[in-house]
């Protein structure tokens, strides 16, 4: 009947101009959030803007309005994507979603239901081919859950695991005190994941991931795979309980620097071996983590400690093993005795940390100054010898001078005044304390001189003359 048709075109035309909405949206998204699966002429496009919307979501409509008849809407709309993105995309959780949502739309369509479920699903499939992986048609997710107490993964290791999951990894869940993993929070909340936080207190992140996960399939009904990322035994259990309730289970741990991971359906174990990084490569990687806490500390001296922490939680393995690899039988620290034209070292005594800087004139301010000033300038104001305890706090106080003479009256660190003390006068400055038959250490020699007034900051001591 007339009116029939008029009611089913109508239909079918806010439908489909519901649909434009969504893939514009779905593509603005993209740029937003993940711009290296747009193809590289449609990356600089401004998709926010209202005009280019209106001009999109018309094209696109008219396409598939076009195609609507004869059930070739979502052989268009894949083709359509296509000219906009990458393979990769059709993986994304943002077209996964978009496609769910179309699915939903669609079936609230009664002229049209059975074809779009029937074509969705068949696009999902042709999609999983013409990408060659084993992504299942959209009926599920995959879920991850980390102990980041007792596991840490970084970017390089997630995104191998997404490829093991045979469906989409869309939620990522860590427990932890967080007060006592730093800035780790901070990282894994840019990263996408939920985070949970805990008292302090032995497992007291394993009792709430367990029961937490226990439940996973009545919060997460989608669910399908979980990820259990932990090295404790406890989390055994908790494999076995979501197996039993129809899930498909990834353990993921740690043994030394080897990551494990066992697929408890088939009984399958993946291990990842981290890759040894050349000693090219490694000096990079070193100077990389010591300019990014330089800046993010505001402090020219890095701890070693500190720089072996964030070494082993970006790349997935420690200095240690890089350095026995290329230097066996030697320690951490030697590497950066090894390269003095990269770096620079300082300790106080035997007893007190060592801290790391970048040999780079010119990125410290303090270094700069001293730097740029003429050699006999220099040599006029250093004490030559040094033979009694006023000669040193002469001399000290004299590179003080010197090193902050942009910002007359403040302080510098203790490091860094040790470290040019030693290049000025060719020896370690407790060598010269012992020398002087002075007793106690650096600090201090400081402390009992009237000429330097100290203050400790959250990491080490700073100095500045009266």
């Amino acid at each position: 009947m007339p009116n029939d048709n008029i009611l089913q075109n109508a239909d079918e035309t806010t439908l489909v101009n519901q649909i434009s909405n969504c893939v514009y949206q779905a593509i603005a998204s993209i740029q937003e959030q993940q711009p290296e699966l747009l193809l590289e002429k449609y990356r600089n496009i401004d998709w926010r803007s209202s005009r280019n919307q209106s001009a999109f979501t018309a094209k696109l409509a008219e396409l598939l309005n076009s195609n609507y008849a004869n059930h070739a809407l979502f052989s268009e709309l894949q083709k359509f994507l296509k000219v906009l993105l990458t393979p990769e995309s059709f993986n994304s959780s943002i077209l996964i979603n978009l496609l769910d949502t179309i699915r939903q739309l669609s079936s609230n369509n009664t002229q049209s239901d059975n074809s779009f479920i029937s074509q969705k699903l068949e696009l999902s499939q042709q999609i999983s081919v013409v990408n060659n992986t084993k992504i299942l048609p959209n009926l599920g997710i995959a879920i991850l859950l980390l102990d980041a107490e007792n596991l840490q993964i970084n970017v390089e290791v997630e995104k191998f695991l997404t490829t093991i999951c045979a469906y989409s990894l869309q939620v990522k869940i860590a427990f932890a005190n967080w007060r006592s993993l730093g800035k780790f929070d901070v990282e894994l909340h840019e990263r996408g994941y939920e985070l949970i936080h805990v008292p302090p207190g032995r497992d007291n992140a394993d009792g709430k991931m367990i029961a937490f996960g226990s439940s996973i399939y009545e919060r997460y009904p989608k669910a399908k795979e979980i990820l259990v990322c932990s090295t404790d035994h406890v989390m055994t259990n908790l494999c076995n309980h979501l197996q039993q309730n129809g899930l498909t289970v990834y353990r993921v741990s740690k043994q030394g620097e080897t990551l494990s991971v066992l697929n408890s359906n088939t009984g399958k174990t993946i291990n990842i071996i981290p890759n040894i990084p050349s000693l090219e490569k490694f000096i990079k990687q070193l100077k990389k983590i010591i300019k990014a806490e330089q800046k993010r500390t505001n402090s020219y001296w890095i701890q070693l400690a500190q720089i072996a922490q964030k070494f082993k939680n970006h790349y997935q393995i420690s200095i240690s093993e890089v350095v026995s690899k290329h230097f066996p039988g030697k320690r951490a620290r030697d590497i950066f005795s090894y390269y003095p034209n990269e770096f620079v070292i300082h300790q106080i005594d035997e007893k007190s940390e060592l801290y790391v800087a970048l040999f780079e004139i010119g990125d410290s301010q303090e270094l700069d100054s001293m730097e740029r000033m003429p050699e006999n300038s220099v040599a006029s104001c250093l004490v030559p010898n040094i033979k009694s305890k006023t000669d040193l706090e002469e001399a000290l106080k004299e590179i003080i001078i010197n090193l902050t003479i942009k910002s007359p009256g403040s302080y510098v660190d203790i490091g860094t005044l040790g470290s040019k003390f030693n290049q000025q006068y060719g020896k370690p400055i407790t060598e010269q304390i012992k020398s002087l038959q002075v007793s106690g250490g650096f600090i201090k020699f400081l402390k009992s001189s009237t000429i330097f007034v100290l203050k400790q900051t959250e990491k080490t001591w700073q100095v500045a003359v009266r």
